[in-house]
């Protein structure tokens, strides 16, 4: 808890500018606003939307109802709304300013100034309007209000008097003639439909029918009985006097009773008692018999003609087929009449058969035929009801119009304020007060998020997973120069963090430390400064110490000591002079500088050179330590070759300004590479050393190609060269 507290701390301390001046900012622009902003007086009135039914008529009373059960729909916001109508704004001008005489060009106050200074606010749980207005003069606020409450009332008067005289118009020109229409159309149909199927009472025709229909089928029951009986009479009958028809049977009667008939029965009876005697005594071929044969059929062709004679249409009669005797002429009349009977006994049932049909489907039809008139009868009813109504709503709408009903009530009256209500200084000196620590925060926490750069020590060490060398304190504009050294050497608080640095790397290489290459991700992270320093003290400690500017496309160390450029590394590359001819030393003791010599075109033909590396294993072979000022490892891959012929890369960091991304790839790419690092130095500089040694990553190239190369001058050159490198 306690690190966050300071992380907190740091964070307040790095941006407490920015957050202090937006803080700052806000409640100026409060102040200004205070003095500027002319004081206005508020006035406030009330209506209500009065729930109670006033009108004399239904109609009334549904045009002054303020309730409302559909969803999403607010009456009384409705009339909020319509108070800042152009018509209720242009009322109550005239109202509060009679003497224009409706000139709303002479009014003090125009309708756009009167609905945006006019505020209205609905009282939570109520049917009330507060009205309300600010004015720099509060006579006038309580004026307007008071016109404009009064303007809600009469343009309420209005529109329900006009919604009235709508409703009657359209009730005495369309809706009651067409409602009577309909009725005279609906009673016509009914009573044609009566007619046409003959329905007078429903009930009583359905009795009627059901009544005659159980007449007949007890008279068919009846009658069914009879016909069973008269059947089984006939079949005795039939079985007793072989008749199987009823001409056989009236044949017989007739045959029986004619007396022609009786005589040629007779004598053909005769005939074939002597035919058979005949055959008995003779031949079939003999002529008596064949006489009496003839004799025979001759009588019998008369006796046919005699019977069909006496038969019902002409039909024949065999000779056996008659009735001689009494009783079998009595019993063939009795089989006759029971089949006449019978007959008119059928002919009964099939009409009773026939007539309940007919009734069923009467019965059937009836409720059809009432239906079809129930609902006749029930259009002429809805009819008749909505002509009611009708003529009822119009009446309610008569009374409507001349009563002249409101539903919006004044219930508060506007005064003219005593004190101003605008503006309100403690308030807006709170608000501003919060909105102003808001946005501090925010400017805060905006520029911690954008802010992608080291925070402190310890943020790079955990960045990093390395191990921390050193924290070096920020340097004064004079001590940046070791020239003369005793600015720095002299001053203990300065030293000692370089001492410290010094003594941790000797302390933490298990051999002795004799090549050190220092870099640092970007330029402008003081990396030459470090380099130079830590030389300075190493030389105070006894340590015979080179510095070896390395860095051929911005060196610097010439300009911290004072030197002049060549004789120089490249001097030595190219063999113009040896190592130990072109050292120079420097004012502090044990202690030489290698400067760049002349600046040449392609400086990374010349580090990877082999004459690089016999130079700088014979300056390890002639000195205690070697420091090798590199060029940054995002410029160019100078610090990783020289990295490989020392003991390690001592990274120089700058809270503030190196970006955690670059930092973490520049050390990735130098652990992928194999390449030592001793570990990371935490520099602080002054904003006067950024302007002087600060220079971009993008644009770090050559400054001067070898095409060129110019001399520079020991005294005076010196010095222009070191003030140029002060104003990159």
């Amino acid at each position: 808890m306690e690190k966050g507290i300071s992380s907190v701390i740091g964070v307040l301390r790095r941006r407490s500018l920015p957050a202090i001046a937006a803080f700052v900012a806000v409640i100026g622009g409060a102040m200004a606003y205070l003095t500027v902003t002319p004081s206005k007086y508020a006035a406030s009135a009330r209506v209500m939307l009065d729930d109670k039914r006033v009108s004399v008529s239904e109609l009334g009373r549904d045009l002054t109802q303020v309730s409302s059960n559909a969803p999403g729909i607010s009456p009384l916001a409705d009339q909020a709304e319509l108070v800042k109508s152009q018509r209720v704004l242009e009322r109550a001008i005239a109202i509060a300013f009679p003497e224009i005489k409706g000139n709303l060009s002479l009014s003090p106050v125009t309708t756009g100034e009167l609905s945006h200074n006019l505020k209205v606010t609905i009282v939570p749980a109520t049917n009330i309007l507060e009205l309300s207005y600010q004015s720099e003069y509060p006579k006038l606020a309580a004026r307007l209000l008071n016109a404009v409450a009064q303007a809600m009332v009469e343009d309420n008067i209005k529109a329900i008097s006009s919604e009235a005289t709508k409703v009657k118009a359209f009730l005495e020109k369309k809706q009651v003639p067409s409602a009577e229409k309909q009725l005279l159309q609906a009673e016509e149909k009914e009573n044609k439909y009566r007619k046409s199927s003959g329905i007078v009472s429903f009930e009583e025709q359905t009795k009627s029918l059901v009544q005659s229909i159980a007449t007949v089928e007890d008279q068919e029951r009846t009658l069914s009985a009879q016909l069973q009986e008269i059947k089984a009479r006939d079949a005795s009958l039939r079985q007793i006097t072989d008749s199987a028809t009823l001409n056989k049977a009236y044949s017989s009667v007739r045959s029986g009773q004619d007396d022609e008939i009786k005589k040629l029965r007779a004598k053909l009876s005769e005939l074939e008692n002597k035919i058979i005697e005949a055959r008995l005594r003779f031949t079939e071929e003999h002529p008596t018999v064949t006489n009496l044969v003839g004799e025979r059929d001759a009588l019998r062709a008369i006796y046919s003609e005699q019977v069909a004679r006496v038969s019902p249409q002409g039909q024949t009669v065999s000779a056996n087929n008659f009735a001689g005797d009494q009783l079998s002429q009595e019993l063939n009349s009795k089989f006759i009449l029971n089949r006449i009977e019978e007959s008119a006994v059928n002919d009964r049932l099939k009409l009773l058969q026939t007539t309940k049909t007919d009734l069923q489907k009467r019965l059937a039809q009836l409720p059809i035929n009432q239906q079809t008139l129930m609902l006749l009868t029930r259009k002429r009813e809805e009819a008749a009801v909505s002509l009611k109504f009708l003529q009822s709503k119009l009446e309610e709408a008569r009374l409507t119009e001349a009563q002249k009903v409101s539903n919006i009530r004044v219930i508060e009256n506007a005064v003219p304020a005593s004190s101003p209500s605008d503006p309100k200084p403690n308030v807006i000196l709170a608000l501003a007060s919060v909105f102003g620590s808001m946005l501090a925060v925010g400017v805060v926490l905006l520029l911690e998020i954008m802010d992608n750069t080291l925070r402190d020590a310890s943020e790079a060490e955990e960045l990093l997973q390395l191990p921390l060398l050193g924290v070096l304190p920020r340097l004064s504009a004079k001590t940046l120069v070791l020239e003369p050294a005793n600015r720095f050497l002299d001053n203990i608080g300065l030293v000692e963090p370089y001492r410290t640095l010094f003594k941790t790397l000797e302390f933490r290489s298990s051999e002795q430390l004799r090549l050190i290459v220092v870099s640092s991700p970007i330029s402008g992270e003081g990396k030459s400064v470090v380099a130079s320093h830590l030389a300075a003290v190493a030389a105070m400690l006894s340590w015979r110490t080179l510095i070896i500017d390395a860095d051929l496309r911005r060196p610097v160390q010439h300009t911290l000591f004072n030197l002049t450029p060549k004789p120089g590394i490249t001097d030595v590359l190219e063999g113009n002079v040896s190592l130990l001819d072109a050292v120079q030393p420097t004012d502090i003791e044990n202690l030489d500088v290698l400067t760049c010599g002349e600046l040449y075109g392609r400086p990374s033909q010349l580090l990877e050179s082999i004459a690089m590396k016999s130079l700088v294993a014979e300056a390890a072979e002639n000195y205690d330590l070697v420091i090798i000022d590199t060029a940054p490892l995002c410029s160019c891959a100078d610090a990783s070759t020289l990295a490989r012929q020392s003991d390690g890369v001592m990274l120089v960091t700058r809270p503030g300004f190196t970006e955690k991304e670059v930092l973490s790839r520049s050390v990735s790419e130098l652990t992928q590479n194999r390449i030592p690092i001793l570990g990371v130095v935490v520099n602080g500089m002054t904003n006067q050393t950024e302007k002087y040694f600060r220079y971009p990553v993008d644009g770090y190239q050559p400054r001067l190609p070898k095409s060129q190369k110019r001399l520079i001058g020991v005294g005076g050159s010196a010095k222009n060269s070191g003030n140029n490198s002060r104003q990159r």
